[in-house]
């Protein structure tokens, strides 16, 4: 039975890494991005979008992305570290989202690219009724795109959410 429940999801892409001699996994965050992802995380607060539940890349700069965020909201959200989520393809990041329990009403991803980019811009209604070509929404590192539908996690699919907010660190 399909929940009238909005939920929302929140997609964010881990701040700007560093490109240090390691493999990729255990690539750091860079200054900026160590700027950068506390002022997402503020305003985050601002908007009042606080998630229930995270779910991480296992990736070092995701990680460290998130841990820099977390202080900002204010809240503690059940939090797992996802080593599926690690260079997902939407499809999978997708997986991932539907297997979230039903008590969770907002939802926090952090990822990469292009797996993030293309789930938003999929999940994302039409901005227009001629059923035209959906825009691609852009994430830049350490850009949030949030989502918000109506039912249950396992119901989320293509088309099926409305794109309420986009922001990235140079706009703030």
């Amino acid at each position: 039975m399909a929940s009238d429940t909005t939920r929302r999801l929140i997609l964010l892409r881990h701040a700007k890494s560093d490109w240090p001699d390691v493999p990729d996994r255990q690539r750091p965050l860079a200054k900026r991005g160590r700027r950068d992802a506390p002022r997402i995380g503020q305003w985050l607060h601002e908007h009042g979008y606080q998630p229930d539940v995270v779910v991480c890349s296992v990736a070092r700069r995701a990680r460290q992305t998130w841990d820099l965020v977390a202080p900002e909201l204010g809240g503690s959200p059940a939090v797992r570290f996802e080593p599926r989520a690690y260079a997902a393809s939407a499809l999978n990041l997708l997986y991932l989202v539907q297997e979230l329990p039903n008590r969770y009403q907002t939802a926090l991803l952090v990822g990469h690219n292009p797996g993030l980019s293309e789930l938003a811009s999929s999940l994302a209604a039409p901005a227009t009724a001629d059923n035209g070509p959906r825009p691609g929404i852009s994430l830049p590192t350490a850009a949030l795109a949030i989502l918000e539908f109506s039912g249950d996690w396992p119901s989320l699919t293509s088309g099926h959410a409305h794109l309420i907010a986009h922001t990235a660190p140079a706009d703030l």
